[in-house]
């Protein structure tokens, strides 16, 4: 039931995306979640608290958002089922948890900006999907962050939720999404965060690390089936470069997307001001252009179809069992 779920959910989403009058309205799952997270950190992380302190605040506070978003998550799953076309209702429900579609969009709008030579709206669309200042970025810093989150996010945005969502339905995907949220909110290196946070960054890259993996292998395979793309070199930049990414999970489908295009993705940025010199992705060219973009958003497209295809390939399994 969760794989064909699974991919009713990836269709639904690919077709229709998360309606913007439904998020005008309701918001989205993920904000709910945000403000759970949001509502833990002011009542559980205080300033006053020792170091230790701070880290068991931080492990109850996952904990309470990993129970709490997981049996509501189940709660709707069993309601559902339960109607006529029950299955139908729950992958529309679970389909609010991957972001196929608005991931292209949102790659998209910066190469059409950088195609029209609006640098500053390029830098705009851009600061929405990177974390990093962008500010000073070139067109090529632009495309760069753009590329690089492109690769990243599906393996977080997509993969990741999938994966889970097969093994484990729609609890699995939402306490993946919860625990995603809150390693993006409050699993960073700052003073306020780097005791509390510790547990939802570790958790984050535990449960990261499957899909990172198959995320990558689904990009050498769509390399195989993209003009002009390598999957020998995608293959070539992760054994090499992967590893020495400071994100145990993100440097694999970047290095993939790097070593499949020729790129050179990763090397030196900056955050909140302080550069951070992360060591580069591939071996290719670094001076990037929308033209690179739309070749990764090739590559994405394909890479996405595969993994639809390969969810639809267990679910038959699993039925003819």
């Amino acid at each position: 039931m969760s794989a064909f779920v699974t991919l009713l959910a990836l269709l639904i989403e690919a077709m229709a995306g998360y309606p913007r009058v439904i998020a005008r309205g309701m918001g989205h799952p993920v904000t709910w979640m945000g403000r759970l997270i949001g509502t833990l950190d002011r009542r559980l992380n205080r300033d006053e608290a020792s170091a230790g302190a701070r880290r068991n605040a931080g492990i109850a506070a996952i904990a309470l958002t990993v129970v709490i978003v997981g049996a509501i998550a189940f709660f709707i799953e069993r309601s559902l089922l339960l109607l006529p076309f029950g299955i139908i209702a729950v992958a529309i429900v679970a389909s609010t948890l991957l972001a196929q579609r608005s991931l292209y969009a949102h790659v998209a709008n910066v190469a059409g900006a950088l195609e029209q030579g609006d640098i500053a709206d390029a830098r705009v669309a851009v600061a929405e999907i990177v974390g990093r200042d962008t500010a000073a970025l070139d067109e090529a810093g632009i495309a760069r962050a753009a590329i690089e989150s492109l690769a990243e996010n599906f393996s977080d945005g997509v993969v990741a939720p999938s994966l889970w969502m097969v093994i484990a339905g729609l609890p699995g995907a939402s306490v993946y999404k919860a625990i995603n949220t809150a390693d993006s909110m409050i699993g960073h290196r700052t003073k306020r965060h780097e005791d509390f946070g510790s547990a939802a960054a570790r958790l984050d890259d535990l449960v990261n690390l499957p899909a990172s993996r198959l995320a990558a292998l689904l990009l050498v395979t769509a390399a195989a089936v993209t003009p002009g793309a390598s999957s020998g070199l995608a293959w070539r930049a992760i054994w090499r470069d992967a590893p020495r990414h400071r994100s145990p999970n993100a440097g694999y489908p970047e290095a993939a997307t790097a070593g499949a295009l020729d790129l050179a993705l990763g090397g030196p940025r900056h955050y909140d001001g302080a550069l951070v010199a992360d060591a580069w992705m591939g071996g290719g060219r670094a001076d990037l252009s929308a033209a690179d973009i739309r070749a990764t958003l090739s590559l994405y497209v394909r890479g996405d179809a595969i993994l639809i295809g390969l969810v639809a390939l267990v679910a038959l399994l699993i039925w003819r069992a």
